[in-house]
């Protein structure tokens, strides 16, 4: 993390940088071989800002993917290119920031979803693990989609898990209800330093 992202960082953004977030897109963190493909809805503001998937204060992914064993500790957002050598990989169903997942349309969910299974199948990861189950019943047409492995369900030819949505405004989800999500899908699949068990 360079200086003035550090900076950037500790200070927080004014209202104004966040609304000049709105539309940004952040980068996919992929590589090779990747055992879990997470999935989130679109980028926030915050995140837009910063240019780092789940970057918000308060939003429980990283630090429920340390206690679910997949990294050896919390991870700050700006360490996010970490991930692939665990096996990890970051994209999302919409690409542009905006302040709530519901400003996008049910058509940009759809057609975020296509180009999720083109990228998948280009990929190949061991599963895509999509974070917020009302996103993935809008984007894949199945309403009655529940959190956990989706039997009998291939995007791009790859299993899918549905997650919750991590995000503070969550607030049923706890970090460790999340957590424990997160590790069914670590058993089965993979992924996270060798011997890594969360804390």
């Amino acid at each position: 993390m360079g200086t003035g992202e550090r900076t950037r960082a500790r200070r927080g953004p004014t209202a104004e940088e966040l609304r000049s977030a709105h539309g940004a897109t952040i980068p996919d963190v992929l590589g090779p071989g990747l055992n879990v493909l997470f999935c989130g809805i679109n980028p926030g503001l915050y995140s837009g800002w910063t240019g780092h998937h789940f970057a918000r204060p308060g939003n429980r992914f990283w630090p429920a993917l340390h206690r679910a064993g997949f990294t050896p500790r919390t991870l700050r957002p700006g360490e996010q290119d970490e991930l692939p050598r665990w096996g990890l990989g970051i994209t999302n169903i919409a690409a542009r920031a905006t302040a709530r997942a519901d400003e996008l349309t049910p058509e940009e969910l759809r057609e975020g979803g296509r180009a999720l299974a083109e990228r998948t199948e280009r990929l190949a990861p061991g599963v895509l693990a999509v974070l917020g189950v009302t996103a993935y019943r809008s984007a894949f047409g199945a309403p009655k989609a529940r959190i956990g492995p989706q039997e009998d369900v291939r995007i791009g030819g790859v299993p899918v898990w549905v997650l919750p949505n991590p995000s503070g405004l969550n607030a049923h989800w706890t970090a460790d209800a999340i957590a424990g999500e997160l590790r069914r899908v670590r058993e089965r699949h993979g992924g996270g330093p060798a011997g890594g068990c969360g804390d």
